[in-house]
């Protein structure tokens, strides 16, 4: 076996695929220091399973990933893979040739795999264990191993031997075993605390099996009174029912008679009662027409003194108006307007006097100052003749001199601000080109821009069309989930658990199905038509006579129960119809046939059910409609109102045909939801498919614009660094501008002053004696160009304030002139509108005459008018007074009819009610019977009825006190020896599983708990056997026997019905019953099962303890394995060492010793070492060579006893001389004989023992090369 090929890819300085072709033998690896040879050994330590960062030489395990460099981007992932060559079958797999391949991802996920399989890490350590090669690694020297196994604890160089003699993989067995130990002692220590908990349980359990087993006997005899007193109430009951019945007949037949008579007179009382309301709505309309007349005349009389009033009020003259004359305003404003121009004028004139004043006080002051320059030139030319000509010449010379520098300065100044200006014209010429480069990139850009807001926006509006998609189909699918659970709730509330459910699950010929499902009805009326059919609602449509007699039979033979049928016939829907009552209906009233739509041959049947049936909104009309008419009335609410009979109230349950209803308004709604889910799912997609293309056209669009960013943004940078060296010029420009200035400005007043002290000295120079009279004159001018000027100044002040008083008068003038002129124009147009409203008061007092005068001729119209209404009023009430004698005559007569057929229906109400009582108590009684006592009505009256007579047990108490119960024994460990005395459970443990399944399912199905009174009688039935002992016997195994099997057991005698002695009996047991108390039916199936729980738990606890003396035995083995292992490798390591370590120390000595010999399952490996002439051993006081060399001879010891498919070295022999390097080289060409190896080096001579070469190289990106080379051909080929 050896290594065959090792590929890398982003693995560390290898950025590029990188293949290592190997060969058997010796292959160096050379290259100058950093360019990434150690890399190779990482490579291969990483790809054979290292985890260790720093073994990898970094600090975190994605530092192998390749970072990238200036001229490359960094990768996403690092990825190796080792060939092994396994022709040998060194590792155990079926191949002869295995790749191992490593993946790490930057995100943190990582790969590997067996040829190109996924696997663990686990599957490639214990792969690579078993040829020798371990977790450790000790196959792998790299840089800074020599030393970490020289600086190695003696435990830690066990370790190598170890894993060189494949003993790790032992170790991993103990330490497997040991954690199936620890896992397994709390698995035992639960065991035990639940056999503890069972024993404790098991005590309770059997005293309550006891007192169930007492209760079984008294229930039985609960049951067979209860029955016998529950038939002879059926019989007693069945008997004033059939009285009863005959009685109703005649009682209908006097009804009948008394109806007629009504009828007939009802008759009559309707003609009258039309004729009276005739007479009455004349009389009505004569009394609204002397109404209307007499308000009518009212109203005029108001009209007319509202129209005399008017009159008076207008004819009243209007007071004058009161006001200045518009004329005067006027002129008053053209007054204004004058002198408002005078002020004008003058304010113009002091305007120029302050003017002129300036330009004077002006003049005065330039002559003052002169005046005062000339007398300071005469003081300072007789100062300076005074102080001398000298210094006046030395001065000179040195203002000269200044004069001549800041000339040299001015020069110097031109010519750097001429080569300043000269630049900053370069830099603006070469910043103009390049801002016009930049602007056609930005306009570029600008199109880019648009693009990618359009494609923005679109993308946008087709997310926004996602989003309200999804929210309809989410609405939609919400509305049909609801629907289908309203439909779903709605149809089992319709599902019957009647006989009428299982004649509809039946699909029987003939059965047209619910009369709900049948009946079509308008919405708002479905309550209305609930009450009106009743129990009919409920019930099944069925063809005809035949076919219900079929119904009927299905459910006796079925025994499912009793349902109503509704029987159909060949007549027609108008057949069953037309013969309702011929009744005048009230307004808002219908008839319930009309609100109903039925069809099929139970479409008459149904309509001759609702014929004389009227829809009204309330009682109240419900009242009045029923006591006129031969009718039944019914509200929208669902009371009905008859002459016979009512019913109604609140809270009423929703009826099967309002749920019916429902249920057709719940379909319909789930399906629209439902095509409004498949719609919009259609649009849906079709939205998400635009949205995709949107964003397609948005990435494209973006990546577009952003190039142009990258663009604009290197012109950008290069515009700013031309624009920076334009501004450095500019400012340099700037300075010497500014230095120019200030050196002209320094050279001007040199000038200045140098001109200053020429004229000075000049002066000096011509006139050498003083003249004190030509300074009196000069003083005196400056006295008075100084007093001139002060005057000019006041002249100024007394202008300036004359013009300020002129603007202040025309300021309150101003306007004046404006507001008398509107005021005037005011004054006009207020007479111009009372002179219009004195015309308008004229008109209307005109009017208001002649309205008073109409109103006085139509009051004697009406006056006439209203005398013939009374009149007429009079005679109709004289008419309808005559009628009403007559009416009250007849009503009088109907309403004694109608209090006999009052009293009639109320015998015949009572009757009905008492019957209804009657058979409302016979159901109860049939229901307590099929309750109570599982038994139908029928059996209960043929088996137990007063007819038959009643068995009596005498010796039953005597068997019951000799039966013996068996204890509960147990061992001395709390197991169960046996348990006996249940006679209705059976004894195998798979039977009474089944018992107590079987039983707590009936107990689920009747509703009760172990510990109800009835439950008792359910479990015995369950099982299959009364709860009764046996008769009387001997306690031998024939009488446990008859004890324990089913059936009940032979009465001693039998005697006849008494109830007085039943209802004792019944009285008797239920004290006996209430003085056990609360048993639990299950205890004894519960007994059976908690015992065998017990045995299964002690069984399994058995079970651990011996798995667990298993899993200690392994132990055992393995350390016993482990210590013969170790053994056999350290002597044979030690026996190398002692071979190896003179050839690499000649003259020298050292062996292996054990620091604990007799403990081999722990002892560790001390290392001594005493080269020649030396008399030392410790390896820490040798040199660095020399430690060096003693940390190769115990590794090549380890090769050598026992050998490894290859070997990884990393410059192990970089600290080695001449000499020690050849030693250290032969044992290399001794180890090439059984391994491969692999040797990084810098030294020459190993090179040259080398089979092939590969060099590593790094080119200026960072990126790691190879260039290989077989030392038999010489041929250098480029990785």
């Amino acid at each position: 076996m050896h290594l065959k090929t090792l590929t890398l890819r982003g693995f560390k300085s290898f950025a590029s695929a990188t293949t290592l072709e190997l060969e058997p033998g010796i292959t160096c690896v050379v290259g100058p220091n950093g360019s990434g040879k150690s890399n190779v050994v990482d490579a291969l330590s990483w790809v054979m399973g290292e985890q260790g960062a720093k073994s990898l030489r970094g600090g975190k395990m994605d530092d192998v990933i390749f970072a990238g460099t200036s001229g490359r981007a960094p990768l996403g992932r690092a990825e190796v893979a080792l060939t092994i060559d396994n022709t040998d079958g060194a590792l155990p797999i079926d191949y002869t040739e295995v790749t191992i391949s490593r993946t790490l991802f930057r995100s943190g996920g990582s790969e590997y795999a067996i040829n190109g399989n996924s696997c663990r890490l686990l599957d490639i350590q214990e792969l690579l264990s078993d040829s020798g090669i371990g977790r450790e690694m000790h196959v792998v020297v790299g840089q800074g191993q020599l030393d970490a196994v020289l600086r190695a604890t003696p435990e830690e160089r066990r370790g190598f031997i170890e894993e060189a003699a494949g003993v790790l993989k032992h170790r991993k067995r103990k330490e497997k075993a040991l954690r199936k130990l620890e896992s397994m002692q709390g698995n035992l220590a639960r065991l035990g605390d639940l056999t503890a908990e069972l024993r404790r349980q098991l005590g309770p359990l059997g005293r309550q099996a006891e007192a169930a087993r007492k209760a079984q006997t008294v229930q039985r005899d609960l049951r067979d009174a209860k029955s016998r007193l529950l038939a002879d109430d059926l019989a007693q009951l069945t008997a004033q029912l059939e009285q009863e019945s005959a009685d109703e007949r005649s009682l209908k037949q006097r009804q009948a008679e008394t109806e007629a008579a009504l009828g007939e007179a009802r008759g009559m009382l309707a003609r009258l009662e039309a004729a009276t309301s005739a007479e009455s709505q004349q009389v009505s309309q004569a009394s609204d027409t002397v109404f209307a007349l007499s308000q009518t005349r009212e109203r005029l009389r108001s009209l007319q003194s509202l129209a005399g009033e008017r009159a008076r009020l207008l004819g009243t003259a209007e007071p004058a108006h009161q006001g200045q004359d518009p004329d005067d305003l006027e002129a008053q404003a053209a007054r204004a307007r004058a002198s408002e121009e005078e002020l004008t004028a003058e304010v113009a004139i002091a305007r120029e006097t302050v003017e002129s004043a300036v330009d004077v006080r002006a003049e005065a002051e330039a002559a003052a100052q002169a005046a005062e320059r000339s007398h300071a030139a005469l003081l300072r030319a007789a100062a300076d003749r005074r102080e001398g000509l000298a210094r006046l010449a030395g001065q000179v010379a040195a203002r000269r001199s200044r004069v001549e520098a800041a000339q040299s300065e001015l020069d110097r100044l031109r010519d750097a601000l001429l080569e300043a200006e000269q630049r900053v014209e370069e830099s603006s010429r070469e910043l103009g080109a390049l801002e016009t480069e930049v602007g056609g990139v930005e306009g570029g850009e600008e199109g880019l821009d648009v693009a990618h807001e359009a494609a923005s926006e679109v993308l946008e509006l087709a997310k926004a069309e996602v989003r309200h998609l999804q929210e309809q189909v989410t609405t939609a699918q919400r509305d049909r989930s609801s629907a289908a659970a309203k439909v779903e709730a709605l149809e089992l509330s319709l599902d019957r658990k009647d006989g009428a459910g299982t004649l509809l699950a039946a699909d029987q010929a003939g059965v047209l199905g619910s009369v709900a499902a049948l009946l079509g009805i308008e919405a708002g009326f479905e309550d209305a038509v609930a009450a009106a059919l009743g129990p009919v609602a409920d019930a099944v449509a069925v063809a005809g006579v035949d076919e219900a007699v079929d119904a009927l039979r299905l459910l006796r033979d079925e025994d499912a129960g009793r349902a109503s049928l509704v029987v159909g016939s060949d007549r027609t829907a108008h057949d069953g119809a037309a013969a309702r009552p011929s009744v005048s209906l009230p307004a808002g009233a219908r008839w319930a046939t009309d609100v109903v739509q039925v069809a099929g041959p139970a479409s008459a049947a149904l309509l001759t059910i609702l014929r004389d049936v009227v829809v009204v909104d309330d009682l109240a009309r419900a009242r009045a409609l029923v006591r006129d008419q031969p009718v039944v009335a019914v509200t929208r609410a669902g009371d009905l109102l008859g002459a016979t009979r009512a019913w109604g109230g609140s809270a009423a349950a929703p009826s099967v045909l309002h749920l019916q209803s429902a249920l057709d308004e719940a379909k319909a709604a789930r399906d629209e939801a439902a095509a409004q889910e498949t719609d919009g799912s259609a649009h849906l997609e079709r939205a998400r498919a635009e949205r995709t293309s949107a964003q397609e056209r948005y990435d494209e669009t973006l990546a577009r614009l952003g190039e142009a960013d990258a663009a604009r943004a290197a012109a950008a940078e290069q515009l700013g660094s031309l624009g920076a060296a334009a501004r450095a010029a500019r400012a340099e420009a700037d300075r010497h501008r500014a230095a120019l200035e200030q050196a002209q400005s320094r050279r001007a007043e040199d000038e200045i002053e140098l001109e200053a002290l020429v004229e000075r000295m000049t002066i000096a120079e011509e006139e050498p004696s003083d003249d004190e009279g030509s300074v009196d004159e000069v003083q005196a001018e400056r006295d008075e160009a100084a007093a001139a000027a002060s005057a000019a100044r006041a002249r100024e002040t007394e202008a300036r304030l004359a013009l300020r008083t002129a603007e202040e008068r025309a300021r309150a003038v101003s306007g004046r002139a404006q507001a008398l002129a509107a005021s005037a124009e005011q004054e006009r147009e207020a007479r111009a509108r009372a002179a219009e409203r004195e015309e308008s008061r004229r008109r209307d007092a005109s009017r208001a005459t002649l309205v008073q005068q109409a109103v006085a001729v139509a009051l004697e119209a009406i006056g006439r008018s209203l005398d013939r209404a009374a009149a007429e009023k009079a005679a109709a009430e004289e008419a309808r007074a005559a009628g009403s004698e007559q009416l009250v005559a007849v009503r009088g007569s109907v309403e004694s009819l109608t209090g006999e057929l009052r009293e009639l229906t109320d015998v015949a109400h009572r009757d009905e009610v008492a019957r209804a009582q009657q058979l409302l108590r016979l159901e109860q009684l049939q229901t307590r019977a099929s309750e109570e006592l599982g038994t139908d009505p029928d059996v209960l009256m043929e088996e137990f009825g007063p007819h038959q007579p009643v068995p009596v047990y005498e010796g039953e108490a005597t068997v019951r006190d000799r039966k013996r119960r068996a204890v509960v024994e147990r061992d001395e460990e709390g197991n169960p020896i046996r348990y006996e005395g249940d006679p209705a459970l059976p004894r195998g443990a798979a039977a009474r599983e089944d018992a107590l399944i079987a039983r707590t399912r009936a107990l689920h199905e009747a509703g009760l708990r172990p510990d109800d009174p009835a439950a008792t009688a359910v479990i015995v039935a369950a099982a299959g056997a009364e709860p009764e002992d046996g008769p009387a016997g001997d306690e031998d195994a024939a009488a446990t026997d008859e004890e324990t099997a089913p059936g009940p057991p032979k009465p001693d005698r039998m005697i006849p019905y008494v109830r007085e002695e039943q209802e004792a009996r019944l009285a008797k047991a239920e004290r006996a019953l209430s003085r056990i108390g609360a048993v639990n039916p299950l205890a004894l199936e519960e007994f059976a099962a908690l015992e065998e729980r017990h045995q299964f738990l002690v069984d399994q606890l058995a079970d651990l303890k011996k798995s667990r003396e298993d899993l200690l035995q392994i132990v055992d083995d393995i350390d016993e394995r482990v210590q013969q292992v170790f053994a056999e490798a350290f002597q044979d390591t030690a026996a190398k060492f002692l071979e190896i370590f003179p050839r690499l120390f000649p003259g020298g000595e050292g062996k292996l010793t054990l620091t604990e010999p007799e403990n081999l399952l722990t002892t560790g490996i001390e290392v001594e070492a005493r080269p020649a002439g030396k008399k030392v051993k410790r390896l820490s006081l040798l040199s660095g060579g020399e430690r060096s060399l003693a940390a190769v001879a115990f590794l090549v010891s380890i090769f050598k006893a026992r050998p490894s498919p290859f070997y990884i070295m990393d410059e192990v022999e970089a600290a080695l001389d001449d000499v020690n390097l050849g030693r250290l080289i032969e044992i290399f060409k001794e180890l090439q004989k059984d391994s491969q190896l692999i040797v990084i080096t810098h030294q020459k001579r190993t090179m040259e023992v080398a089979d092939a070469l590969y060099g590593v190289t790094m080119r200026g990106d960072g990126v790691t090369t190879l260039i290989s080379q077989r030392m038999g051909d010489r041929e250098a080929v480029t990785a």
